[in-house]
Order: structure tokens, then C-alpha cells, then sequence
């Protein structure tokens, strides 16, 4: 292909901003030289068509315009508004403008033969993506040919699938309103929903434009023509016969769920939680929480994310219609309990009668309701319901709840009841009171009552298996709650942290998107309370750790050492101060059964020493010997010092008596002498000999990295201890937390903000009055 330079394209540019105005591009055209250009973004684009015709000797010019060649883009059509979409290397197409296009489309799809009417109506399917050709085209009476055509089912196959598409593709524009769907299109359209026989081509388009009537139409009567053609029942096809369409069908489920009204909704539900559909339903989010778990171990990344990736638009639409289930229960959640309905006293005395084998009918029975209505944790004996009401949310729905617990799981429910009957009085967890908090918690977790939210993706697997997934799922949360409250040992003040750490269980839990309840109720009875102290102080440490790394924080560490060294500097020399006493050793060795103390002075200039017994603790009078820092050249330890030189190999041969007492005492003697070694330092003064020195072995190494730091300070050295590097950490992450309390829970930036830009002037007045 050679290289045709288009005359007036080449514009000379002199600053960098021209420059980036400048896009090297190849315009193609069939039959045609392909041209390469330097496209000034800043000339009309009208201009440079004009240019490119001119040079291949193309008439009207204004009937041209210039396409993107690859075809997955969703704008085809390069016009003023999107022309900042190429970039330099771009091959672009000279073809015939929207205007023109959707002209020659119409009329041929309207009056041009069978053959020519198939290619127009393909070609069709892909430039409705584009919206100024859609614009185009929609003025042409484009799409009310479209409906014409789908309502009059002349069309099959192939060709009804294009139609169908296109039709999706104008819609999406928002250039024309849904309230204008015909009942009859609506109709045709839902006829093709109704048999997996059409196949996924029109299927699939089907249902999106049914999903869409519902969704974006203003009009109950557009709502209603829907629901009146398509069922759950018809739908659920759709999720067995092919991968392909079950994120559609299911959007058009919620769409249907979220749109009706109240009594609808239950009937949609009801469906739903039929064993037959639940089984469909259960299968597809298996398939598609393995898919997601799949793709996180390939990824190495945690299932939380998981949905993120892979099948992110099924996730959400799982997502979308478990939160459509479970909202199911918020007018529960909303009802308080009527104090006199005989109802709710019939289910309460029930409970005491599960618990306690009370007998309604005996007067026995009516003097222990009271004492009975306590020990199960009603906060109002006289009035039980009352509590209900109260505690609104959760109102009825934790009546329900604790219904449902009681006489599925009846076993478990007396054991718990019973168990906290044995406990002292502020030891007991009360059952009502438990359950009615636990149910608001869950609610909380689970969003009861919110809208679902556009970019989730989190669905839990578990509840599309039971019939009553809610219920299901607060038998096992209370009795979690239970086994916490006795590990914790807690007490009745503590029932808020309780609550509080079986949230946490709950919803760490729900994290890995438990595929069953059995695996949820294994994961979270893993979930101790132990291993949730655990757990928590992993991600303190991992915050913490993340927070240092923090280009300010480093920086305020930086800042911050000179002043903590300082303090270690004291509290080092202070501790010389108080002194320590040291088994006494010669160049030649241990001096037997012999100790002595050393201190220094208060004004740091002076060491004072003496000989004293093993349990004596002498006052800086009463040591005689003085060491002036002064007369102090330097201090060697370990291997260097001359009383432990060649140590290892006598402490082979030596009697047990000549080992000092020191906590080691139980060692062998190669370890006891390693040991020593380790802990030993030896001062020598002014003007003597190494054999002179003044021989030390710390009782640990905390001691002996004490007065090793000391030393180094008082001769003007730095510290290099290991104390001194934990001290030094310690005592950083101290004052950084506390100058940290003030902006706790906001985000620490990696960089600063930046400067903004200086005024034009600074010209400023301020007025004091």
C-alpha cells in the first residue's frame, strides 16, 4: 500500500499543544488508494471530508462521512462529538453519512427485494449501535417499520432475530419514549418467550426488550400487559435450556418482581420458592458461585471478590433476586405486634409450652406464666406481646421467627431455653430479647428493606435452597448466638458486645458465599470467639501496618525518632542510676560466691562500686570505689572481654561448683558458657591494660543491652542494642496512635494533596472592619 500525501491535512505545528492535536491516521475506501494523513483535531471535520474527496474525485461531499473500522466500538460513526476517540494509528473509513445510510436501509427493508431486505436488515443490527446514525434512521419512521414488521411475524429466524436487535439497539438511545410499545408488539414480542423453540437468536433479544418495557415504562397499564403474557412459570424455561439466556431471563424476573404490586409480589414469590423453581434457581447460582470460585483460586484471590470477575452481570442479577425475596419480609419487619390480638398470645403461650410443658388449661399453669414469660426473657411479663411492639423494627418478624425455631427445631429450642434457666440471673442470655435483637442484626446484614443496589454482586447461594430461607437462617444465627454468649462467660451488661461479636461471626461467615446452610452453619461454628479476637488482631496489625507505610506517616516517624531516642537515652541512663549488681569476675575468671554493685550518680559523671552480698542492695554511700566517666576509655563485650576468652572450651572441664548462679543454672556447661558470653561486657579505664579491665556478666539480656546502651551513651556513642530498636519501634507507634485518634476512620493518602495553582495576582485587600 503506498503513501499519498493529501494536500491542506499537513498543517505545520509549532507548539506542543498543536502537536497533540495531531492524530497520524489511513482513510479507506473500496476501490480506492488508501490515504495517510496527519488529522488536525482542530480543523471541522467537514472540511477534512471535503479534502479526502476531493482528492480521490468524489462529488458531493456532503453526503460522505467517516466510520471507525473496528466494528466493536459503540460509536461507528466519527462526528465532532466523538472525534477525540482517535488516536494515532487508527484506520478509518470514507462511506456514505448517516443521513444517507438509514435512508437507503429504510426503503430497502420497506419496498427492495427478499435477498436485499435480509443484508439491510443485518447490516441494520449493527449501526442502531451507532446513535447518530439511530437518530437518522428514527427519523425516517425507521422503527415504526421495525414494529410493523414483528407485529405482522412475516419474518423468522435470522432476519426477526436482526429486527429484534436493532430494535433493542434504537431503544437504548433514549430517543424515544417506551410508553410508546403497542399492546399488540408487546404481545408479539412475549410470544416468542413462550417456547424454547424460536431459539436463543429472538429469544434472548425478547427478553431484553420485555425486561425493558417494564423497567422504563411510566405507565401501570404497559406493566400490566407484560405480567398478563409472561409468567415466572415461562420464564424458568428459559434457565434450563441455555447458559446463554439465563442472565436475561432472570432479569426479566426481577424486572417482573420489582415492578408489580403488593399481592403480585407474593404471588411471584411463591412461585419462586416452589421446590421446582427453587431447584432451577439453586442449580444456576451453583453454576455460577463455581464459576467464581474457580476463577478466584486461578486468580489467588478470595471468593469475595470473586463475583467481581467472572459473571459479574449473573451475580448481580442473583443478587438482585435475592434481595427481592428476602424484602419480602420487610412488612413483617415493619408490623408491630397488637398487645390483645389472640393470635399473637396463642403463639407466645405456645413457646412457654414447648420450653416448659405448661398446660394452658390449669390454674397451676396461669401462676407460673409470669415466672415463665421471665425465664424466657420477656422484658414486659405481664404484657409479653408488648415486646414485640416495642422493638419495632424487627415487630412481627421476630415473632415469626422465634414461631418457626420452636416448631421446627424443637429440640434446640428447649435446649437453649434451658440452658440459660440454669445460668444465674446475670448470667443468662435472655431467649427473647436475643431473638428479637438478633433479627434486627440480620435484617441490618442482609439489607431488609433497601432497594437493590446497582453495582452489587454479592449472592449467597445458600438462599435460594430452602423454602424459607430467612428462618432457616436465624435457627442457626440464635443458636450461634448462645454458644458465643458461653464462651464469652458473658453477663446480662454484656449483651451488646455479644450481639456484636456474633455479627461479626455472621458476616465473616457470609463472605465465602456458603453454597448450603450446612456450610454456612459449619464455617461460622468455626468462627469462635477466640478466632474472632484472633482475626481482629490480624487486620489492626494489617491496618496498622498498611497506615506506616504511608508516605506521611513514614515522614512523621522521621520526624518523631530524634525526640523518642532521647527518651530511651534517659531511661537507660536512669536505669544505670538505680544500678544492678553483677557476679564478680576477674581476667582469670569468676571470683567464687563474690558479688558487686555498681551505680551511677545522679549528675551522670560518676560510677560508684563495692563489694556486697548476694541479696544486699547498698545505698551510693556505701559503695567505696569510684570510676569517673571520664577515666572511662571504652567497653568491649562478648568474645572480646578477657573472662570469657576461650570460656567454652574450660566450662568442659569445669566443676559445677565454679558456675555462677544465675537463672541458666539448669544449663549444660557449653550452653551455660555460651550463654555467659552472650551477657558479658568488660569496661576498661584510662592509662591501664586489657588484663586490668573491669569484668561484668548480666543476670538477661535485657540487663545486659541496658547497660551496654547506657555505656554507649555516657561516652557519646549511639545505641545499637536490640532493646533499644524494640523500645524505639514501641515507643513510635505509641505517639503516632495518639496523634492519629483525631483522624481515626479516615483514609491516610500515600500522597500530599496537591498545591493549588498561584492567583493571577496578589493584589489582595482585607477589610478589618
Amino acid at each position: 500500500m503506498s503513501e499519498t500525501k493529501v494536500p491542506g491535512l499537513n498543517v505545520r505545528i509549532t507548539s506542543k499543544n498543536q502537536l497533540d492535536n495531531i492524530k497520524k491516521v489511513a482513510i479507506t475506501k473500496p476501490g480506492q488508494q488508501a490515504l495517510f494523513l496527519e488529522l488536525d483535531q482542530n480543523r471541522p471535520l467537514a472540511g477534512i471530508i471535503q479534502d479526502i474527496c476531493e482528492k480521490w474525485g468524489i462529488m458531493h461531499p456532503e453526503e460522505f462521512a467517516i466510520q471507525f473500522s473496528d466494528s466493536n466500538k459503540q460509536q461507528i460513526y466519527i462526528t465532532e462529538r466523538n472525534r477525540l476517540d482517535i488516536s494515532n494509528g487508527d484506520v478509518l473509513v470514507l462511506t456514505s453519512s448517516p443521513s444517507k445510510t438509514a435512508k437507503e436501509i429504510y426503503e430497502t427493508m420497506k419496498d427492495g427485494k427478499p435477498e436485499d431486505k435480509l443484508l439491510a436488515m443485518d447490516k441494520l443490527s449493527t449501526l442502531a449501535r451507532d446513535i447518530t446514525f439511530s437518530m437518522e434512521f428514527i427519523t425516517n419512521e425507521g422503527q415504526e417499520l421495525i414494529k410493523n414488521f414483528v407485529q405482522e411475524g412475516k419474518f423468522h429466524g435470522d432476519p426477526m432475530a436482526c429486527l429484534l436487535r436493532s430494535f433493542m439497539a434504537l431503544m437504548d438511545h433514549n430517543l424515544v419514549s417506551w410508553n410508546t410499545i403497542e399492546p399488540e408488539f408487546t404481545k408479539k414480542v412475549a410470544n416468542y418467550i413462550a417456547s424454547p423453540k424460536h431459539g436463543v437468536k429472538i429469544i434472548q433479544p425478547s427478553l431484553e426488550i420485555l425486561e425493558s418495557v417494564i423497567l422504563n415504562n411510566t405507565e401501570l397499564s404497559k406493566h400490566k400487559e407484560v405480567e398478563h403474557h409472561v409468567t415466572p412459570e415461562k420464564i424458568v424455561v428459559h434457565l434450563q435450556a441455555s447458559s446463554a439466556l439465563q442472565k436475561n431471563a432472570l432479569a426479566l424476573l426481577n424486572a417482573l418482581f420489582l415492578k408489580a404490586p403488593p399481592e403480585k409480589k407474593k404471588k411471584i414469590n411463591a412461585s419462586i420458592q416452589s421446590r421446582s423453581f427453587r431447584n432451577v434457581i439453586v442449580t444456576v447460582s451453583l453454576e455460577a458461585w463455581n464459576k467464581d470460585w474457580n476463577a478466584a483460586n486461578k486468580a489467588n484471590q478470595s471468593v469475595l471478590n470473586a463475583s467481581q470477575t467472572v459473571g459479574s452481570e449473573m451475580g448481580h442479577q442473583l443478587y438482585c433476586l435475592q434481595t427481592l425475596m428476602l424484602n419480602m419480609h420487610e412488612a413483617r419487619m415493619n408490623t408491630p405486634a397488637d398487645a390483645e390480638d389472640p393470635n399473637v398470645l396463642k403463639q407466645i403461650e405456645a413457646l412457654a409450652k414447648i420450653c416448659f410443658e405448661m398446660d394452658g388449661d390449669t390454674n397451676q399453669a396461669a401462676n407460673r406464666k409470669s415466672n415463665l414469660y421471665r425465664k424466657l426473657g420477656f422484658m414486659d411479663q405481664s404484657h409479653p406481646a408488648v415486646d414485640f411492639a416495642v422493638h419495632t423494627p424487627p415487630g412481627m418478624l421476630a415473632l415469626d421467627n422465634i414461631a418457626y425455631f420452636s416448631n421446627k427445631y424443637q429440640e434446640n429450642c428447649v435446649k437453649v431455653v434451658l440452658e440459660n434457666c440454669t445460668r444465674a440471673d446475670e448470667h443468662d442470655c435472655p431467649f427473647i430479647k436475643a431473638s428479637i435483637m438478633l433479627t434486627k442484626a440480620l435484617c441490618e446484614i442482609l439489607r431488609i428493606g433497601e432497594p437493590p443496589q446497582d453495582e452489587e454482586t454479592s449472592y449467597y447461594p445458600m438462599f435460594f435452597s430452602h423454602d424459607k430461607p430467612f428462618e432457616e437462617f436465624f435457627c442457626i444465627c440464635i443458636q450461634l448466638l448462645n454458644k458465643t454468649w458461653r464462651e464469652m462467660r458473658a453477663s446480662t451488661e454484656d449483651f451488646p458486645k455479644v450481639l456484636g461479636v456474633a455479627k461479626e461471626q455472621i458476616t465473616r461467615a457470609l463472605q465465602i458465599q456458603p453454597p448450603t446452610f450446612d456450610a454456612f452453619r459449619v464455617r461460622v461454628n468455626q468462627l469462635t470467639y477466640a478466632e474472632i479476637i484472633k482475626l481482629w488482631e490480624r487486620d489492626r496489625k494489617n491496618k496498622e501496618e498498611d497506615q506506616a507505610q504511608a508516605a506521611p506517616i513514614v515522614e512523621l516517624r522521621k520526624m518523631l525518632t530524634p525526640e523518642m531516642k532521647e527518651l530511651i537515652r534517659q531511661q537507660r541512663l536512669n536505669y544505670l542510676t538505680e544500678g544492678s549488681k553483677f557476679p564478680k569476675y576477674t581476667t582469670r575468671g569468676r571470683a567464687k560466691e563474690k558479688y558487686w554493685q555498681w551505680k551511677l550518680t545522679p549528675n551522670m559523671k560518676t560510677f560508684h562500686y563495692g563489694d556486697c552480698a548476694e541479696n544486699d542492695n547498698l545505698s551510693l554511700e556505701q559503695l567505696g570505689n569510684k570510676l569517673s566517666v571520664t577515666d572511662i576509655k571504652g567497653f568491649v563485650t562478648g568474645r572480646d572481654c578477657p573472662h570469657v576468652k576461650d570460656k567454652k572450651d574450660k566450662a568442659k572441664t569445669a566443676p559445677t561448683g565454679t558456675l555462677p548462679k544465675t537463672k541458666f543454672k539448669y544449663l549444660s556447661h557449653n550452653a551455660l558458657a555460651e550463654k555467659m558470653t552472650n551477657f558479658s561486657f568488660a569496661i576498661q579505664p584510662v592509662n591501664s591494660e586489657p588484663t586490668d579491665m573491669l569484668c561484668f556478666v548480666a543476670k538477661d539480656d535485657v540487663e545486659f543491652d541496658m547497660w551496654t546502651d547506657g555505656l554507649n551513651v555516657l561516652l557519646g556513642h549511639e545505641m545499637t542494642s536490640p532493646q533499644m530498636k524494640k523500645d524505639l519501634n514501641m515507643l513510635l507507634d505509641m505517639e503516632i496512635r495518639i496523634r492519629l485518634l483525631d483522624a481515626e476512620g479516615i483514609a491516610i493518602p500515600n500522597e500530599p494533596p496537591p498545591i493549588p495553582p498561584e492567583p493571577d495576582n496578589y493584589d489582595f485587600a482585607f477589610n478589618d472592619m
